[in-house]
């Protein structure tokens, strides 16, 4: 049976009830996601080796590249606040996600700025560019990987092309 949110501030219903959103919330992890897997998968597939959440670095980093003084960040486009549409926080309770995803983001500007001050480059992966209608290739992505990788630049970022997202087909052509 559908439960109402008394005070969401919204007329939608929710199919559980509050403690099993609560615990069904509770598994939601930030290690070994899928788009995370993605690009393990698809670096260690094209020879580079790399560390794992490494707890002494600022932002524990999902891949650390020590070769290449590098860090890479699988970011969730929802909890990170990406601009893009998975970026957008729900219609409801939105000071509550509003603050969220700003502690968020404020926590992962802290966490880049410390991790360049200690002398690491820093790749952002965002969701949106692993999964999805706009993601890269998997060779492409690779390549961007790499070319970061290789060369000098300090920091670098990979999302989706919503710049020219997939042509809807139409049913009647």
């Amino acid at each position: 049976m559908p439960y109402a949110c008394p005070n969401s501030g919204s007329s939608q219903l929710d199919t559980l009830t509050p403690e099993q959103r609560r615990f069904t919330m509770s598994r939601v992890r930030s290690r070994n996601t899928a788009p995370e897997m993605v690009v393990r998968r698809s670096l260690h597939a094209a020879g580079f080796r790399f560390r794992l959440h490494r707890k002494g670095l600022p932002g524990r980093p999902d891949l650390v590249l020590p070769k290449y003084h590098s860090v890479i960040f699988v970011h969730g486009c929802f909890w990170h606040g990406h601009e893009c549409p998975r970026g957008r926080p729900p219609a409801t309770r939105t000071e509550f996600w509003g603050t969220k995803i700003a502690g968020n983001r404020t926590r992962d500007a802290a966490a880049k700025l410390a991790l360049h001050n200690a002398g690491w480059r820093v790749l952002t992966i965002w969701e949106c560019g692993i999964t999805g209608p706009v993601r890269q290739e998997l060779a492409a992505l690779v390549v961007l990987c790499a070319n970061f990788l290789i060369g000098t630049a300090p920091e670098a970022e990979i999302s989706g092309d919503w710049a020219h997202p997939p042509k809807k087909s139409s049913e009647n052509e």
